[in-house]
């Protein structure tokens, strides 16, 4: 049976076979050393992805014994919604994986209703300057502000959850936001007739800095436009998450249009939302998104008809893995990876995990 040494070698020359190169050029494109054209290293990364060529990781950490930092910053979870906990999850077991290799994952997180802890944050994080970054940027302005000093820095970072448009980074791994909202209102021509009235809901403290369900909203209304539908699309930003302000601000939508059939929530905060009509026996139909374990019971009770899921275990854990790629292994990164958009129903949930 060949050693690892061996199908390490064996590999390197497979690739230079089919690149068409020598042994040496292989090495130092794997490395990231100088020395090779861009055209030739753009082939020899084309084919090491083409044959998922691993480089002995292994033996090269523990014999350089140097220590690597990365660290994650996302929201915490909230009594408003557990949603991160998913995330979480997928970073700790990242974590677990790559303790061998001497990578250390840190986690910080803040309150997504806070800005101030946003920016408490990553300054404690810039003091320590980690050699990656993992970050789910929820106030524009300020993680702008964050990835500038980052790139400054050289510091690699990858975004999850939401990207923030003409924003650099090493990658995005999340939803296709636009298109989220464009199913939604696919997922709602089936449950509503031609003149029924809609309602589109945004739930967030800081809605200009949640860019990501703006983007919703314009998937959602483009697809009406694109299918020349009749119905009367209405929306409304409740700027107060508790479930107090929720109520009042639908009691006065539904008393200002008694003709809305369909509500869609561009976020995980559907749950309030099912709340509101299962108490108010109101007769509409209700999409939102995000699978959390609060949301089963209105899935079993048909209050909930669809929830639209991006699977944010795997979103985390790919980001963390990502950066390990990129940053020891020395292979390229996609810069974009779109999430399934997956479709909950009471018929399926049982059978999906986040």
């Amino acid at each position: 049976m060949a050693n690892k040494n061996e199908n390490q070698l064996s590999g390197i020359k497979e690739i230079a076979r089919r690149a068409k190169v020598s042994i040496g050029t292989v090495d130092r494109v794997i490395h990231n050393r100088t020395g090779v054209s861009p055209k030739t290293r753009e082939k020899v990364n084309q084919i090491i992805k083409e044959i998922n060529y691993q480089p002995n990781l292994l033996g090269r950490i523990l014999a350089s014994k140097k220590k690597s930092v990365y660290v994650s910053l996302i929201p915490k979870v909230s009594a408003e919604t557990s949603y991160w906990e998913a995330p979480l999850k997928g970073i700790e077991t990242a974590a677990s994986e790559l303790k061998q290799y001497n990578i250390e994952i840190k986690k910080y997180f803040y309150d997504q209703n806070d800005k101030a802890s946003f920016i408490a944050q990553f300054q404690k994080i810039l003091r320590d300057k980690p050699d990656g970054i993992l970050l789910a940027p929820t106030f524009i302005e300020e993680s702008v502000n964050f990835t500038n000093r980052c790139r400054i820095l050289n510091i690699p970072y990858v975004f999850i959850d939401s990207d923030i448009p003409d924003q650099p980074s090493l990658s995005y791994i999340g939803q296709n936001v636009f298109y989220t909202g464009y199913l939604a209102a696919n997922l709602s021509n089936y449950l509503v007739k031609k003149n029924d009235k809609v309602l589109i809901v945004h739930i967030s403290t800081d809605l200009q800095n949640h860019h990501h369900l703006l983007r919703k909203e314009d998937g959602f209304r483009s697809y009406f436009r694109n299918q020349a539908l009749p119905n009367t699309i209405e929306k409304i930003d409740i700027l107060k998450t508790n479930y107090n302000s929720i109520k009042k601000a639908l009691d006065h939508a539904f008393e200002e249009h008694p003709d809305i059939r369909l509500v869609f929530v561009t976020n995980s905060k559907v749950t309030s939302v099912a709340r509101y009509i299962k108490e108010s026996k109101k007769e509409v139909k209700l999409i939102g998104c995000d699978f959390l374990k609060e949301n089963k019971g209105y899935l079993d009770d048909g209050i909930i008809d669809f929830l639209i899921c991006q699977k944010p275990w795997e979103q985390a854990y790919k980001g963390i893995m990502a950066l390990y790629k990129h940053l020891v292994l020395k292979l390229p990164v996609e810069d974009y990876t779109y999430m399934p958009i997956d479709i909950i129903m009471r018929s399926n949930y049982s059978f999906y995990h986040n």
